[in-house]
């Protein structure tokens, strides 16, 4: 069991940043890949970025490559998502997800264990 806790959300300006961070515990961090998903109000979950065991491989959704930034540390149980030139619509509630196989994936049901969110909202 991997029990996952997002921190780092809040309310910020369109153009601002804000880094959101996961933290593991329960069974080993490092065993698989990690993603970040979004769901907007009134819209489905969506995804946003995944990053492999290693960390040598990323992967991002159209509406946020070129801003967003995933990483992980292993050492640290942690995982990140560094947020720059934010927008309105980036405002969702975000979501970590772990997964127990190290291969990268975008689909929702890849994943088997979710934090419970944290509240990114984007003023204009």
């Amino acid at each position: 069991q991997v029990t996952l806790v997002e921190s780092g959300g809040g309310l910020v300006q369109a153009g601002g940043s804000l880094r959101l961070s996961c933290a593991a515990s329960g069974r080993t961090f490092s065993n698989g890949a990690m993603a970040w998903f979004r769901q907007a109000p009134g819209k489905e979950r969506e995804f946003v970025a995944t990053i492999s065991r290693s960390g040598k491989s990323t992967l991002y959704a159209d509406s946020v490559k070129g801003r967003f930034t995933i990483s992980r540390d292993n050492a640290k149980d942690t995982m990140y998502l560094q947020m720059n030139s934010l927008k309105p619509e980036d405002t969702a509630v975000y979501y970590c997800a772990a997964r127990e196989d190290l291969n990268i994936r975008t689909s929702q049901i890849a994943y088997n264990y979710w934090g419970q969110g944290t509240q990114v909202s984007v003023s204009s």
